[in-house]
């Protein structure tokens, strides 16, 4: 078994939608980013990278390459869970926590793991999102952004 940690944080922006897990969730303001900025899977992407020993996601998929520009998350994500499976590793499951003030998450949260659960290869029930506030502390709590924070337990499957 390997375990991996992730952290992700965006600013939130005008004129971008906001996608989280996959998913586009109504709101106002977006998230600023090379990618489609979605820190969920940022910070999953980045637990699984780092569960397998391969850095994180900007040494993956670099902002400076135009290749990702507005690239779906869910896209990055299906490619580290193949660089998992070539090391003859796969997820058994996911906690993760998303960090808002605004807007409001919990019912975009099943959405969001019917996006996941399949590019992971595990059922539903094995991934586990949810989502706080700050109370109004810190960036967050000000509306300035929003993170996310994810573990990931990978098991052998063998080569």
């Amino acid at each position: 078994m390997r375990i991996g940690f992730g952290y992700d944080v965006h600013r939130l922006t005008e004129g971008r939608k906001l996608i989280l897990g996959g998913l586009e969730v109504p709101h106002p303001q977006g998230l600023a980013g090379h990618s489609d900025a979605d820190v969920l899977l940022h910070a999953l992407t980045d637990a699984i990278l780092g569960a397998i020993g391969e850095g994180d996601l900007g040494r993956h998929f670099p902002e400076s390459d135009p290749a990702y520009q507005d690239i779906s998350s869910l896209i990055l994500l299906e490619k580290v869970i193949a660089m998992a499976k070539q090391k003859g590793l796969a997820p058994s499951n996911i906690d993760a926590t998303i960090v808002a003030q605004s807007p409001r998450l919990k019912k975009f949260i099943p959405g969001m793991v019917e996006n996941i659960a399949p590019v992971l290869g595990i059922d539903k029930d094995r991934v586990n999102i949810k989502a706080t506030t700050t109370e109004g502390l810190g960036f967050p709590g000000r509306g300035e952004g929003i993170a996310a924070y994810a573990v990931v337990m990978l098991r052998n499957i063998g080569l």
